[in-house]
C-alpha cells in the first residue's frame, strides 16, 4: 500500500476548545474552536466556519480557511480561502484560491519552487511535465 493511500490521522480541536500556545503536528488538524499562538506544521490545516485563530504565524503544507484568521500564513502547497472567511495577514504560498465573499486584508507572496530536475539530464517533455503544477482536476 502506498503512503498516499494510507489513512492519515486527523485531530479536531472542537468548538468548545480554546488553545493558547505553540502547536506542532505532521498529519491533519481541523480547528473549530479558538486558537491563539503559533502553528508550525508539515501537514494539512483546516480552519472551520466559526473558528477564530489569532496567530503570529501559521505554517503548514496546505491551509483551508472557512473561519477567521488574524496573522501571517505560509503554506508550501496551497492556501484556500472559502466563502465567508475573514483573513487579516500576509499570505505566502505556491498556490492560492480565494472564493467570492471573502474578507481579505494583507499581501500575497507566491513561492516559486523549481522542480528537483537537472535540466540537462532529462528529455524536454519530462522537464515540462515537472514544471506543470498539479491541479485539483485530473488530466
Amino acid at each position: 500500500m502506498s503512503e498516499e493511500n494510507q489513512k492519515k490521522n486527523v485531530t479536531v480541536l472542537g468548538q468548545e476548545t480554546e488553545f493558547d500556545g505553540v502547536l506542532e503536528f505532521t498529519d491533519s488538524l481541523v480547528i473549530t474552536g479558538k486558537f491563539n499562538g503559533e502553528i508550525k506544521a508539515t501537514g494539512e490545516l483546516e480552519i472551520e466556519k466559526g473558528a477564530i485563530c489569532s496567530v503570529k504565524k501559521m505554517t503548514a503544507h496546505s491551509i483551508v480557511i472557512s473561519g477567521t484568521v488574524t496573522g501571517d500564513i505560509e503554506a508550501s502547497e496551497r492556501v484556500e480561502m472559502c466563502t465567508g472567511s475573514v483573513v487579516r495577514g500576509d499570505v505566502k504560498t505556491a498556490r492560492i484560491r480565494i472564493a467570492e465573499d471573502v474578507e481579505f486584508e494583507g499581501q500575497i507572496s507566491m513561492i516559486d519552487e523549481e522542480p528537483d530536475v537537472n535540466l540537462f539530464s532529462v528529455a524536454s517533455a519530462e522537464y515540462k511535465n515537472a514544471l506543470v503544477l498539479k491541479s485539483d482536476d485530473p488530466r
